[in-house]
């Protein structure tokens, strides 16, 4: 790739987002660059006092239809698309009295923006761009003669290639911009189906697209041989994405894909009914508990596992307070997230410097629709939020004995975790928390007997003379496909099961139930984890 330095003689500026543009004609104009721009954007240069050329002065023709129909002309097009070096091309642009454009600066409509204020249908179709995307496509195909710029944080290092290169920008910085450009319209008209989809009630459209925004290079992904990127998407759901990241190192793949379980589940916890706190280890759940107050919750969360939380991540769903900072800062904790926290609970996380501490604003609702995906060779995966809550949920018992309201209220907290922790689950919970927690087996069978042996761990830990599963609730995020699965939970303790049903052999399931005197719930929803 050479130099291949084009001089900057004429600019077209239109943008939605002002920021730093005065400042950056202002610089373009010193460089000698005749600006041209259109309706606001031109309005905002006439009014800083620089000299601006209307786009209708250019093409000969007035801005209509409600400023749909400005730019969609050859005089801009052929501008922006001739090959300087081609002669046909040249010819063309003298015959037709077309002068050519260096340098195009355009933000787009701000679609997304419409989108997530909640504007009405119309309002989201007006902020939908068609000439910006035009000649942004169009000044990125002919990179090798045009710049294109599409957000403001590019303006200083277009400035400075021409400060350096005697009003030129060089190939390199052309090509850089020319593939962010394309990018750019791509995240946008992918945000443009995605609502159109949604308006549609269209599950499975003929084409899907995702686009992001950057939100920061990873130092490495799941393994240091492996590059990662973390990008924003239009959804503003509360969470790892959306925080304000306070204090501590930079968050690797790692962190942000743990922090983010670990805040789903948490948002499963009403904070006007209970304090909860969730611990998360490896993307599982490996404490999670209610109580008056987070400090309660999280001593209850902490006791169901006491070797895994190290290195782990702390959700909670309250304001983070200075005695729940102070006892959580007491191991090594790798991220707290909360939707607030105190000013003297800051200054508690802010004497662990390589402690995170993320401010989301708000919770993640958990009846929230939306869509998860996940790529697999040659193809992506997608699918609707799993936002089932089981307070939502009819459930029926099944077996002769009903559930007592302790064991119910136990039940409904143990399902509620079972949703955020991968299969095949097996949750034993006792008083508002887990006292067992069997992930990701691939028998159901081992999982509640992992579960049973964590608890037993636990148990010797705190000196305590059995387990806390003896007299515990189960919930199983799938059926038992046969009864060794719950016989096993009824050999650590449990007293009552909760589960969707829906296996073939769930009579024989519940027959095993009623033999040993236990409760058992069918919920009909099945919460699948992988």
């Amino acid at each position: 790739m050479t130099d291949h330095p084009r001089r900057v003689t004429r600019a077209l500026l239109s943008v939605s987002d002002k920021t730093g543009l005065i400042e950056f004609a202002k610089a373009l104009a010193e460089h000698g660059v005749e600006l041209v721009s259109t309706g606001g954007t031109a309005k905002a240069i006439a009014a800083a006092g620089l000299p601006v050329k209307d786009v209708s002065e250019l093409t000969g023709f007035p801005e209509m239809m409600d400023g749909r129909v400005k730019t969609l002309h050859p005089k801009v097009h052929g501008g922006l698309l001739a090959i300087r070096d081609n002669k046909e091309h040249a010819d063309a642009m003298k015959a037709h009295g077309i002068a050519p454009i260096d340098l195009l600066v355009v933000s787009l409509y701000p679609f997304e923006e419409t989108v997530d204020k909640g504007a009405a249908f119309e309002d989201c179709i007006e902020n939908i761009d068609i000439g910006g995307p035009a000649m942004i496509r169009a000044a990125a195909k002919n990179h090798d003669d045009v710049a294109v710029v599409v957000e403001a944080q590019d303006y200083q290092a277009v400035l400075d290639e021409l400060t350096a290169n005697q009003g030129a920008t060089t190939l390199a910085l052309r090509r850089r911009l020319a593939a962010k450009a394309y990018a750019r319209t791509a995240a946008y008209d992918a945000a443009i189906s995605n609502w159109f989809t949604l308006q549609l009630k269209n599950d499975a459209p003929d084409f899907r697209a995702f686009g992001g925004r950057l939100i920061q290079s990873l130092r490495y992904g799941e393994n240091p041989h492996q590059t990662a990127a973390f990008y924003r998407t239009p959804d503003k759901r509360p969470g790892v994405a959306t925080a304000r990241q306070l204090q501590g190192k930079e968050l690797s793949y790692n962190n942000i894909n743990d922090t983010d379980a670990a805040y789903e589940c948490i948002g499963e916890f009403d904070p006007a009914r209970t304090a909860a706190c969730v611990i998360v280890k490896h993307a599982n759940p490996c404490g999670v508990a209610e109580g008056p107050d987070l400090v309660s919750a999280y001593r209850k969360a902490f006791a169901c596992d006491t070797q895994s939380p190290y290195g782990g991540i702390i959700a909670v769903n309250r304001s983070l307070d200075a005695e729940a900072a102070r006892v959580i800062t007491e191991i090594l904790t790798e991220v707290i997230i909360a939707p607030d926290a105190t000013e003297e609970a800051i200054a508690i996380i802010a004497k662990r410097k390589n402690l995170r501490l993320l401010l989301a604003g708000s919770l993640p609702d958990p009846r929230a629709m939306g869509l998860t995906a996940k790529t697999v060779a040659g193809g992506l995966l997608v699918q609707s939020r799993d936002n089932a809550v089981v307070d939502d949920l009819m459930l029926k018992t099944v077996t002769k004995r009903a559930p007592t309201d302790a064991e119910l209220r136990d039940l409904k907290f143990a399902f509620r975790v079972a949703k955020h922790v991968k299969s095949n689950t097996i949750i034993y919970a006792k008083d508002l928390a887990t006292v067992g927690i069997g992930a990701g087996q691939m028998s159901r069978v081992d999982s509640a007997r992992i579960a049973a042996r964590k608890a037993q761990d636990a148990a010797a830990d705190a000196k305590l003379a059995e387990p806390l599963t003896k007299g515990s609730v189960v919930a199983s995020d799938a059926f038992f496909p046969f009864a060794d699965g719950m016989l096993a939970c009824i050999e650590a303790g449990a007293t009552a099961v909760i589960q969707p049903g829906g296996s073939i052999r769930d009579d024989e399931v519940i027959k095993a139930a009623d033999e040993h005197g236990i409760a058992m719930v069918f919920t009909g929803v099945r919460h699948f984890r992988h």
